[in-house]
């Protein structure tokens, strides 16, 4: 009796837009974006939702695993199309498509959707490939809209065609958008996506910004040696935007040549991003979460961290998937599917569908089966799940040498505040500091405070004997291109870590009038020298993102060294960087020898203009498998 009374008065209080569920009791919802009502006298504020939680109906049985998880949230890949060509979603050697008349059709989407929402699903997001290149996708979004108790819609995309289609989704009924973006350099974004479209990116999410999403979210699947070295750079955009940058790791995946090595855990990306924000504070999850979310006092945004790998969260797990082609996944790493199509084809009636889900689910296990499992396992590649990551495999790591603002994207109307504040904000980030420095009268510097106490450091007369001498060995063919002649990035990933050391000179023949300036330390732009070496650490440090296809490299040394020869008005410089890993430091140190040498360029030009920058050469490199070097 008292449940059909709780019934009955259910329907009196919702007027009849109860819906029920497999298991017979009702379930009653409000519409997405439905203005609440005023509270009826004599009853106070926020009766009806004490009260509907009070009798909530019983979840689906067909959807609780043998667990006792309740999957509500349900995502649906609208196609095995992309418009970009990620080298991290997409395998190296392509993937074979599902013939059209194999893939969902749109009245199929929606009698699946209808489906798991009468069973309990009251979230649902649109993935791809990319979602958005579908030509249907806002009617799809319209009528997932009109099913009773789904609360959320939301899309990921890779913000190509979002500026351009959001707000036609928002009047159809989208309330979240998660946009994938990797690096916020562009030239890192054209070799990661294979095509350009970074600044639509960036317009896609000011769109979103614009119409009131709050928070945008942004996925950033961070791997090692690819743009661990932006972390920093996207926690700082939470500063001045309601963003929820979330940094996921780095999932293995058929055809994405996952190795451990690249992957970037969970709390070493918080530790770099508490050395910068200290006060960085933990936010309260929902049971549910996949994302730990974190937020920096004063920032108007927050960052969440996905631990799929490091600290997985397959206990709350709520999630299941359907694919382009009509299979459904209860796990993302999982790799067990069941054709919802050919039943639906077969004329299943819905009592028949439920119980292949019921059995699918009933059948998921406790936990995936761990990242080094994973890796070996045979499962999709990601663009023919719908995950959430767009990134890639080897990169290279050219980049800075851009002028940009990393949010402006021009020509956007009734948007100049925000990007003026972004540029603000990114200026503010990349400031260079003066270092107090005191020169000695000789005007010589070096990055150890007793300069003569560690001259071997670039002495090339003070080789180790026992060292051979001479060129390395040298190869017929280019490392660093493939088979087709394309620009590639060698894979260190089984090479050795080894001690590796690096020195590297150049020479600026400045002219006597600006070496007199510089040598008495009277140039207006002022002291050229410490400035020089300061370029020179920082250019070694950012070396990945200056030269194409160079691997990053966690130096533990790096030494700048200026010296004035007055019988040639000019600089000697010589660097020297050390390491320890798989791979070489000769570009750091060239890079930094280089650097050192424009900025005294850069410092003295308004004095004179016949300024020569000459010899940069490697002097001599250790360590690694193709011997030493040491220049004659």
């Amino acid at each position: 009796m008292a449940g059909q009374s709780a019934f009955r008065m259910l329907r009196r209080l919702l007027k009849s837009s109860a819906r029920s569920c497999s298991s017979g009791a009702p379930v009653t919802q409000p519409r997405p974006g439905e203005p609440s009502r005023p509270a009826r006298e004599g009853r106070p504020r926020g009766w009806r939702l004490q009260f509907l939680r009070e009798h909530a109906a019983p979840f689906s049985a067909f959807l609780t695993d043998s667990f006792g998880r309740q999957h509500s949230y349900l995502r649906i890949s609208l196609t095995e199309k992309c418009n970009l060509r990620c080298r991290y979603c997409m395998p190296e050697e392509g993937v074979s498509l599902t013939p059209k008349a194999d893939l969902l059709t749109t009245e199929e989407i929606l009698t699946l959707a209808r489906l798991f929402v009468k069973e309990g699903v009251d979230k649902i997001r649109l993935t791809g490939g990319e979602p958005l290149i579908r030509p249907d996708v806002v009617d799809i979004v319209a009528q997932l809209r009109q099913l009773e108790g789904l609360r959320t819609i939301g899309v990921t995309t890779n913000g190509i065609n979002l500026a351009r289609l959001l707000p036609q989704l928002q009047q159809a009924g989208l309330n979240a958008v998660n946009i994938s973006l990797d690096t916020m350099v562009p030239a890192k974004f054209e070799f990661i996506v294979r095509r350009k479209g970074f600044h639509k990116v960036m317009e896609g999410i000011h769109k979103a910004i614009e119409l009131g999403y709050k928070p945008v979210k942004v996925n950033c699947v961070v791997m090692r040696g690819l743009n661990e070295d932006e972390l920093l750079d996207f926690v700082a955009l939470t500063e001045g935007l309601p963003l929820d940058v979330r940094f996921i790791e780095y999932m293995p995946f058929d055809g994405n040549k996952w190795n451990f090595r690249k992957m970037v855990s969970y709390k070493e990306m918080l530790d770099t991003i508490r050395q910068q924000w200290p006060g960085l504070e933990k936010l309260p999850e929902e049971d549910s979460s996949t994302a730990k979310a974190f937020k920096i006092p004063g920032f108007q945004g927050q960052i969440s961290f996905i631990t799929s790998m490091s600290e997985h969260f397959c206990g709350t797990c709520n999630r299941l998937r359907i694919t382009a082609d009509g299979n459904l996944k209860v796990c993302l790493f999982g790799n067990s599917e069941v054709s919802l199509r050919d039943h639906l084809r077969a004329g299943a009636s819905e009592e028949e569908l439920l119980r292949i889900i019921g059995a699918a689910v009933g059948r998921k296990k406790r936990q995936h089966a761990g990242m080094f499992n994973i890796a070996q396992m045979k499962n999709r590649p990601m663009i023919l799940i719908g995950a959430f990551l767009k990134l890639q495999d080897s990169p290279p790591a050219s980049w800075s040498t851009f002028s940009w603002d990393p949010l402006h994207v021009q020509n956007l109307s009734a948007r100049g505040n925000l990007s003026d504040q972004t540029a603000t904000w990114w200026k503010r980030l990349h400031a260079p500091m003066a270092l107090p420095l005191s020169g000695s009268p000789q005007r010589h510097y070096s990055c150890y405070p007793d300069s003569k106490t560690h001259s071997k450091c670039l002495s090339i007369g003070s080789q180790d004997p026992t060292v051979p001498s001479g060129p390395e060995p040298t190869t017929t063919q280019l490392t660093h291109v493939d088979s087709e002649g394309r620009a590639a990035m060698v894979d260190v990933g089984r090479k050795p870590d080894t001690e590796r050391v690096a020195v590297a000179s150049a020479v600026v023949l400045l002219g006597p009038v600006a070496f007199r300036l510089v040598q008495q330390n009277q140039l207006k732009k002022g002291d050229a020298l410490a400035v020089a070496q300061l370029a020179g650490v920082q250019a070694a440090k950012l070396t990945s993102q200056l030269i194409p296809l160079c691997h990053h490299v966690a130096l533990s040394h790096v030494q700048v060294q200026l010296d004035l020869d007055s019988t040639r008005h000019a600089v000697l410089i010589q660097t020297s960087c050390r390491a320890r890993g798989p791979t070489g430091v000769e570009m750091e140190a060239l890079t930094s020898a280089a650097m050192a040498a424009l900025t005294l360029y850069d410092m003295c030009k308004a004095v004179s203009r016949d300024i020569v920058v000459a010899d940069v050469k490697l002097i001599s490199k250790t360590g690694g498998q193709r011997g030493d070097f040491h220049r004659a």
